[in-house]
């Protein structure tokens, strides 16, 4: 599958899609929507934990701070946090890495109250992300009914995601740290659906009505950055071509 292939195959998918691609070899690339904005769901928290561990490695946040929740904090659907006993203290650290690979939503709620948005957001830009922004809480209804959403471009994500790679996201330790974290993903039904378990991929998802995103970086010969990001799609549709191009990406890389 050639480029033009891929663009037409992505044209035919219902709704929004925005794509990102990049060979981290060759600097070979494939975009569509790439500078658009996105409703992310849950890929916000990658520039979320992105955000958190630049903040330790300056200095200003402890990752052993412990931040206490109580049984109106808990959200569905996804996470750990809703079924522990209530209430409980648990470390930044901790909430992170369950934000991350169990895409956690009351543990990124209780970070999102720690730090606040305008926090987060003056640090994306700091990051170099051009347009994602967190506005609001997750499962926040009335704010949503209020246009208020969390969104992203496919090449914000994509830029983050090779930093990370290249050991060059604040520093060489906080990368590696990084990498390993999303290493551990455990919703991998998309971009890493199809191809072998041998090859590692390091990732975020995000899911919601009409959306199914997922980006990472999967380390296949030639390793490469890749970004999906549908809105108002037929997710069972979009989830297909996801794993069926990014299959035909690792083979051809």
């Amino acid at each position: 599958m050639d480029h033009e292939q891929i663009l037409n195959r992505l044209n035919t998918l219902p709704g929004f899609i925005g794509f990102w691609y990049k060979n981290l070899v060759t600097g070979e690339s494939i975009a569509l929507h790439e500078n658009d904005l996105f409703e992310s769901a849950s890929v916000i928290k990658l520039p979320m934990f992105a955000a958190i561990q630049k903040w330790h490695a300056e200095g200003s946040v402890d990752l052993q701070e412990k931040l206490t929740f109580t049984e109106e904090d808990k959200f569905p659907s996804c996470g750990a946090l809703q079924f522990f006993p209530t209430p409980m203290e648990v470390d930044i650290e901790t909430l992170c890495k369950l934000m991350i690979t169990l895409s956690d939503n009351t543990a990124t709620n209780l970070l999102i109250r720690r730090f606040g948005m305008k926090a987060f957001n003056a640090e994306f830009q700091r990051m170099g992300l051009e347009k994602s922004r967190i506005e609001r809480y997750l499962f926040d209804a009335e704010a949503s009914a209020r246009g208020l959403e969390n969104r992203v471009t496919p090449r914000d994500m994509g830029l983050l995601l090779e930093e990370i790679y290249r050991r060059t996201f604040v520093n060489t330790e906080v990368s590696a740290y990084m990498e390993d974290i999303l290493l551990r993903q455990q919703i991998k039904h998309k971009i890493r659906g199809y191809f072998p378990k041998s090859i590692p991929c390091a990732h975020k998802t995000g899911e919601d009505n009409g959306i199914t995103n997922d980006v990472g970086i999967v380390y296949s010969d030639s390793p490469f950055v890749v970004c999906w990001l549908t809105n108002r799609t037929d997710v069972p549709e979009a989830e297909k071509a996801i794993r069926e191009i990014t299959l035909e990406l690792t083979q051809n890389a």
